[in-house]
């Protein structure tokens, strides 16, 4: 520590100072004294003789401290309010963004009961876990790092961190409450929702009514306003991410398709997103920008009032091009104001489309949206039109049996830290910054 750092450099300061009692102006921080050859002279050959024994003496005992090489064993001399924040070497090094390491609360695998598989992709899984302490129930997401990088997708892994963090200050977005990683491993521990994916509700119902269909909309709408406030453009929106919690509130997830930094007026070109509900512009390869998420929300919305994305095709080739050149039908079983709002976000040219001059605020004040009241929505005090079947955290009826009947060991067995191999030490030291945990006192609430 500072404090410890300033104590041994005025240490070995006084070792060298005349017998006059000196004090170093604190205002300075510690101060290392410069030896003259003038003022060496004025000592005599012994005594100098036994104090340079005597701070070869010193720099030996410091050096020999197994604290300098043994973080573990330093816990032992920090006093309580740091311990929490030591850890183990050949675990993780949790680190907290804009939080004192006084603040942090130690976190690793073993703290959680890991109960079922909810979901799987290309890195690792996902999986319902219990705070061995707190009893919360967490989604832990659990990726293969060795994957990762052969894939060379660091940077979009820690691009969906990143975002993450700043989605626990919307009501409508899965966020992070920490992230930590073991040699092998990193590891998510996000907000639990059981409500099942839209995705699945709409194939089970085929429609949605347009009341249940608004409210939804409206909610997303928010949930990418937000981003978008934040220079944040998702590119994956999609009824498979978008989670419906227990009492009916949607919650959007998977933020590793995100662009971040996107200032006002500027774009981006990536192509990526999935198929359906990709615009017209991504589509070309041109330069694109927030409108796109307009684009897919409107994709989203047609397809809950008319059971199918506004292009689809079987053959994607075929969907491609209808996206590029097919004019859109709209069926009268939807309201007029509901018919306007679908022509205006998937307005081909996205200098047009709904949101390009004003974004969210576009939305907020069109027509369609007229019966929510803004504010109560997003206090959820909106009563949700649905609410899904489900009788605790445990319940997993919405969650796919292909998962859930998945064995959860295979997910978590990590190498022995003494038989890393070289790839997996640098795997170890490909995500800096990774690991986060909140001060404190905001611990597992």
């Amino acid at each position: 520590r500072s404090a410890g750092r300033s104590a041994v450099c005025l240490f070995i300061c006084a070792r060298f100072e005349s017998p006059r009692p000196q004090k170093a102006n604190p205002a300075y921080g510690p101060v290392l004294i410069t030896l003259t050859c003038l003022r060496m002279r004025l000592f005599l050959p012994a005594f100098i003789k036994d104090r340079k024994m005597g701070l070869n003496e010193l720099i030996q005992r410091l050096v020999s401290y197994p604290q300098l090489y043994h973080p573990e064993a330093a816990c032992q001399q920090i006093p309580s309010e740091y311990s929490a924040t030591c850890v183990q070497s050949h675990s993780f090094t949790p680190t907290a963004v804009n939080s004192p390491l006084s603040t942090l609360l130690r976190i690793r695998p073993a703290d959680f009961d890991y109960l079922k598989v909810i979901g799987k992709g290309s890195f690792g899984k996902v999986l319902l876990a219990r705070h061995k302490e707190s009893g919360q129930y967490y989604a832990v997401k659990v990726l293969q790092k060795k994957m990762v990088l052969k894939k060379k997708e660091q940077r979009h892994i820690m691009a969906e961190r990143s975002v993450l963090l700043k989605n626990l200050q919307h009501p409508f977005l899965v966020g992070l409450h920490y992230s930590f990683q073991t040699t092998d491993k990193l590891y998510f521990v996000l907000d639990y929702v059981n409500g099942g994916e839209l995705f699945c509700h709409l194939q089970r119902e085929r429609v949605f009514l347009e009341p249940r269909a608004r409210f939804y909309a409206a909610e997303i709408a928010s949930a990418l306003g937000y981003l978008h406030s934040l220079h944040i453009v998702y590119r994956d929106l999609k009824p498979e991410n978008i989670l419906l919690d227990s009492q009916g509130h949607i919650m959007l997830t998977d933020f590793g398709l995100c662009k971040e930094g996107l200032e006002p007026n500027g774009t981006t070109s990536t192509f990526c997103g999935t198929p359906e509900y990709l615009a017209p512009e991504v589509l070309q390869k041109q330069a694109y920008d927030c409108t796109v998420d307009w684009w897919c929300l409107g994709a989203v919305l047609y397809e809950m009032l008319y059971g199918l994305p506004p292009f689809y095709s079987r053959n994607t080739a075929e969907m491609y091009n209808n996206i590029l050149h097919k004019v859109l039908v709209l069926k009268p079983n939807v309201s007029n104001a509901g018919r306007e709002l679908l022509e205006g976000l998937l307005q081909k040219d996205h200098t047009q489309r709904l949101g390009a001059q004003g974004d969210f605020m576009e939305l907020k004040c069109h027509a369609f949206f007229s019966p929510i009241n803004w504010d109560d929505l997003m206090a959820r005090k909106v009563p949700p039109p649905f609410i899904p079947s489900v009788v605790g955290p445990t319940d997993l009826r919405h969650f796919d049996p292909e998962f859930t009947h998945l064995p959860v060991t295979g997910s978590l067995c990590s190498h022995d830290s003494a038989m890393a191999t070289n790839s997996m030490r640098e795997a170890a030291a490909a995500f800096p910054g990774f690991s986060y945990g909140p001060s404190a006192g905001h611990a597992f609430v």
